[in-house]
């Protein structure tokens, strides 16, 4: 009885603390809510210059949630139309890929059939006004509203072209981005798919094609998510089970809260459980690719060729707000069937004085074992079974590839060169020594970090004839310093330069039927797929 009576005493204790950490919480959230209301408030009613409202608030939130992870986001009305075009891959449109700018935006990728492919614009093109309105200054959001709509809208565009102003009349079409943009066969018995992202259609396209190759007699593949930085859960998981036996455990994340706790297990019917599979990751390969690679991996039921993958373990998911706004937040990590978590990076152990996120591959990796016992480990992306030979990027690289400098040469590659043969196209030496001097002469796009705080400095002077001269004789230099640098990963940026040429000439099929003949990787997963000793090898235990 007594003990009966302490264990209702403890009880009440318990849920006493828990109703008042709740409500302390509580407080905590509506007393900063309070405070960013009343300093808006002052802010709109004294501040000498006017505020708008939705900018104001729109930077506040979006900074705020920098802090956290990359991925907890704030989306305003624009953006969550635009996160379902990506989730979907439907949508009113012209057919195009873009880069905006203050000038304007630029055409970064034509879709063959579409409406800009059947009116003529070509990527390079800069758009500089839609229906008499200039694009010129305006923000991000009000850029992206510009080639969107109901099918059948007309527009008229100015285009800004190698420096002259031509005019094209088109109207929307309805868009579909299918992420299987391309699968052909390699040769008379391996097959090759490759998926650009984990879209609501992901699945049935991936389904779609392999069905397509078996019936043109594919008794191998290669599955590429090269690049693919992921998507949807959900179409990760059907996938994997394409070749995973039905109730097989392929993912489990685990959150602060029971309810984003989950176990999920393949509950469909797989398509092949045999046919062997080499799958195709590099460093950006992210999410929803590192499930898929990860659990065959786990499974012993794939080789993974190529590079380190991205190392993104963390779960996101769309909650509504108010006013037809988002919020896309990170609610768990998910760890493959071996039980590793892929993150590579430690977000809630962010240098609060250097703002440097540390990597979880800094402590203790660790290690576990797949279904035939060969070790796998955690704290930073998939490592691949078999590692393709490539230079390793430096920081000056990894800048080019981030800057649209290799997009404007391409640009201006083409302009001089009216045609070219897919069949023998290949960038020459002479090409890249004209690439080189581009970069040394031509291009505002790549800066580095020595190039930025020279010229700050020199802004800040006296600025005399002979300082001038100095200054330039030392931009030079380092502008030539910066093309050496870059040039170590020579075979990285050729296959960029390649890739951006023929999708100009070939669309982004080309590109594709391209790499199935001279992409050295796709031929080393092919060989590797022949011979069935090896391949057996390497996924057994060491």
């Amino acid at each position: 009885m007594m003990k009966n009576k302490y264990l209702k005493v403890t009880l009440v204790f318990v849920i006493a603390i828990a109703s008042y950490s709740f409500q302390d919480k509580f407080f905590e959230v509506a007393k900063h809510i309070e405070i960013y209301n009343t300093l808006f408030k002052e802010l709109n009613k004294y501040y000498y210059n006017e505020i708008s409202p939705a900018e104001f608030t729109n930077k506040a939130i979006k900074n705020t949630l920098q802090n956290l992870d990359p991925y907890t986001n704030y989306y305003n009305a624009q953006d969550v139309e635009d996160a379902r075009i990506r989730r979907e891959g439907e949508y009113g449109g012209i057919g195009v890929s873009v880069f905006y700018s203050k000038q304007g935006i630029t055409i970064s990728e034509i879709y063959k059939e579409y409406p800009a492919d059947k009116a003529g614009l070509k990527v390079g093109d800069l758009i500089t006004e839609v229906n008499g309105q200039s694009l010129k200054g305006l923000e991000r959001d009000q850029l992206s509203m510009q080639l969107k709509g109901n099918p059948k809208k007309p527009l008229n565009l100015k285009v800004n072209r190698l420096g002259k102003t031509v005019d094209f009349n088109l109207a929307l079409d309805k868009i579909t981005v299918n992420p299987v943009p391309f699968f052909d066969m390699i040769n008379e018995d391996t097959g090759y798919i490759v998926l650009t992202r984990f879209n609501a259609k992901a699945s049935k396209e991936v389904k779609k094609a392999f069905k397509s190759l078996k019936d043109k007699g594919m008794k191998k593949l290669v599955f590429d998510l090269r690049s693919n930085p992921g998507g949807s859960l959900f179409e990760s998981i059907n996938i994997s089970n394409f070749f995973l036996p039905k109730g097989s455990l392929i993912v489990t994340t685990k959150g602060k809260i029971k309810k984003m706790t989950k176990t999920y297990k393949g509950n469909k019917e797989p398509l092949d459980l045999e046919i062997p599979i080499v799958v195709l990751i590099n460093g950006r390969s992210a999410s929803a690719s590192e499930i898929v690679s990860g659990s065959l991996q786990d499974y012993d039921r794939a080789v993974v060729l190529g590079e380190r993958s991205f190392g993104k373990g963390l779960v996101q998911r769309y909650f509504p707000l108010t006013y037809g706004t988002q919020a896309k937040i990170t609610i768990s990590k998910y760890y493959t069937p071996s039980g590793r978590c892929i993150q590579e990076l430690d977000y809630a152990n962010r240098d609060s004085k250097t703002n440097k996120v540390p990597k979880f591959s800094d402590g203790i990796v660790n290690s576990f074992t797949t279904t035939n016992g060969r070790k796998v480990f955690d704290g930073g992306g998939v490592m691949p079974d078999v590692k393709i030979n490539r230079t390793q990027q430096n920081d000056n690289t990894k800048g080019l590839l981030r800057s649209r400098a290799i997009f404007n040469f391409a640009t201006n590659y083409v302009a001089k060169n009216s045609s070219i043969n897919i069949e023998n196209f290949k960038m020459s030496n002479s090409d890249f020594q004209d690439f080189q001097e581009y970069l040394k002469k031509t291009d505002t796009a790549f800066t580095i970090k020595q190039e930025r705080l020279f010229k700050k400095a020199f802004l800040a002077t006296d600025k005399n004839q002979k300082i001038t001269r100095e200054y330039q004789q030392i931009i030079s230099k380092i502008k030539e310093e910066k093309v050496v640098s870059v040039t170590e990963n020579k075979d990285v940026i050729v296959e960029r330069i390649e890739d951006e040429v023929l999708k100009r000439f070939f669309y982004k099929k080309g590109v594709y039927q391209y790499h199935l003949k001279n992409d050295k990787t796709i031929k080393q997963a092919s060989e590797l797929l022949s011979n069935s000793k090896k391949y057996r090898q390497i996924l057994e235990k060491k």
